[in-house]
């Protein structure tokens, strides 16, 4: 091998090292995308992705529009978009929104638009653990949930203040938001709004069809499965994928099958029928008798019917969402599809946090050395303790002396939590004033992050980034972390035997 052909070949092995983590795949349960037979996609917030501000600002204002029609004194609200994030919870009973970390326990709390201070949460939740099983419990895990949960705090507000026009509960009042937000919905005025100007509500990402166009040539079988209707799916597939084809291909080229108002979670799990697209141009339909097939166009049905359609089941089947209860949970328990959630907000949770790398750095730093002087602590009270009780021999220490080094000791405390403190309230602020990281609450992961890896095979930013990776990638879990992991690395298994 000449030297020329050796120094292409270092130049292409190490061009695959300069992945941006932001653009990263991260696994959760090792999958081996050789074995998966079929890719299953979600279109909304998958596929096409939204400008989350623009739409939910006019989701929010189809709301209000509702509730000024209903007498409601909503008129001088405006849509705070910072206000909440996706992976928070609603407590309809307290009528909060809060934060939980992967174990339930609450974090951080907003009741209406007043953040709840550290005293009063304490008093209302010290004996509360969230468990979204309870209907106490509403778990924002879509994109799709900001516009309501917006403006149910605000109106939190104005039930609280009597102002009004009838008397609700909390949990009332977050499903009278729903249901005027349903009802635009299913009237089609929000996508009517979106297909009217979608430069302004999509954000097309152009390595998009070739990464489907790779996984079709790899031998991959895809299939488009989505809640929105035929028209809808159609127009923006149009918009978002076709201009990035090669000519005379358009997007429905690239699936075997498309399924459209398919009513996810519920597909997984149902029996209904199936319909295939016949028009179109007017959404002509005819049931569907013995079988799904290539190419075509269906309405409705259940997963079952996929199965048989692609004669493969289980894990040989990929499917990819942005919902964490409709696309992944379901799909994942139910059938034990493989599964991949899109978290588009991602990529600025990760640039945010390498914004404040030297302030993870010292704040690591920092609690290392506090945790260091509590142990000293902790040690030289006890050993005060002895001898002043007299319970085993003393030691040679005085109990004033040790006292004297204790308030030395307790007096470096103090400064270290002066430094601490401010670098702790700042993390995460960058992301979102208020609630801080989407994947972190606090020092430990939050709940959306545990449902992340309950659910979630794989988690990425955006579909493109399987470009990166390829059809044929292995993605491996790493080794799972334990708490008393860190003591093996520092020592810790000293004298023990470990043949």
């Amino acid at each position: 091998m000449n030297e020329t052909t050796t120094n292409a070949i270092d130049t292409i092995y190490n061009a695959y090292d300069d992945l941006d983590p932001r653009r990263g795949i991260y696994c959760n349960r090792s999958l081996n995308l050789r074995s998966i037979k079929a890719i299953g996609y979600d279109m909304d917030y998958t596929l096409i992705h939204y400008n989350v501000n623009q739409w939910e600002a006019r989701a929010y204002a189809h709301i209000k529009a509702g509730l000024l029609q209903m007498g409601w004194p909503v008129e001088d609200l405006h849509f705070e978009p910072y206000q909440v994030t996706r992976g928070l919870i609603i407590d309809h009973k307290l009528g909060n929104v809060v934060k939980a970390n992967r174990f339930g326990y609450i974090k951080r709390a907003m009741h209406g638009t007043r953040p709840i201070e550290y005293n009063e949460m304490r008093a209302n939740y010290t004996r509360t653990l969230v468990h979204l099983s309870e209907p106490r419990w509403l778990f924002l895990n879509t994109l799709f949930s900001i516009s309501a949960a917006t403006i149910y705090l605000q109106l939190v507000d104005l039930l609280d203040a009597e102002k009004l026009p009838e008397q609700l509960t909390y949990a009332e009042l977050f499903q009278r938001i729903q249901q005027i937000l349903d009802t635009a919905h299913l009237e089609g005025v929000l996508k009517d709004e979106i297909m009217s100007d979608p430069d302004r509500y999509v954000e097309p990402d152009p390595d998009i069809p070739l990464t489907l166009m790779d996984q079709r040539e790899a031998g991959k079988k895809l299939m488009l499965i989505t809640n929105s209707e035929w028209k809808y799916t159609a127009f923006m597939m149009d918009y978002a994928i076709n201009q990035y084809l090669p000519d005379q291909m358009t997007w429905e080229d690239l699936f075997d099958i498309v399924v459209v108002s398919a009513r996810k979670p519920d597909y997984f799990t149902s029996n209904s029928p199936s319909f295939e697209v016949v028009n179109k141009e007017d959404g002509m339909l005819q049931p569907v008798v013995g079988g799904l097939k290539d190419d075509r166009i269906y309405l409705g049905g259940n997963a079952v019917q996929v199965e048989q359609y692609l004669g493969c089941s289980g894990d040989e089947i990929l499917y990819i969402g942005d919902h964490l209860f409709a696309d992944v949970n379901v799909s994942k328990n139910i059938l034990r599809w493989r599964t991949a959630l899109i978290i588009r907000e991602f990529e600025r949770e990760l640039a945010t946090v390498r914004e404040n790398d030297e302030s993870q750095i010292a704040i690591a730093s920092l609690m290392d050395e506090k945790k260091r002087l509590e142990d000293r602590y902790s040690q030289l009270r006890l050993e005060r303790q002895r001898n002043q009780k007299g319970y085993i021999a003393p030691t040679e220490h005085d109990p004033e002396v040790l006292s004297e080094i204790m308030r030395q000791l307790r007096k470096k405390l103090i400064e270290l939590d002066s430094q601490i403190r401010p670098l702790a309230i700042q993390d995460g602020k960058r992301f979102n004033q208020f609630w801080g990281y989407l994947m972190r609450a606090g020092n430990d992961k939050s709940h959306f992050t545990r449902q992340v890896e309950r659910y979630a095979d794989i988690y990425t930013s955006r579909v493109s980034n399987f470009l990166h990776y390829t059809p044929f990638m292995y993605f491996r879990a790493p080794r799972g972390s334990l708490p008393h992991d860190h003591g093996f690395e520092h020592g810790g298994s000293e004298g023990m035997d470990m043949e």
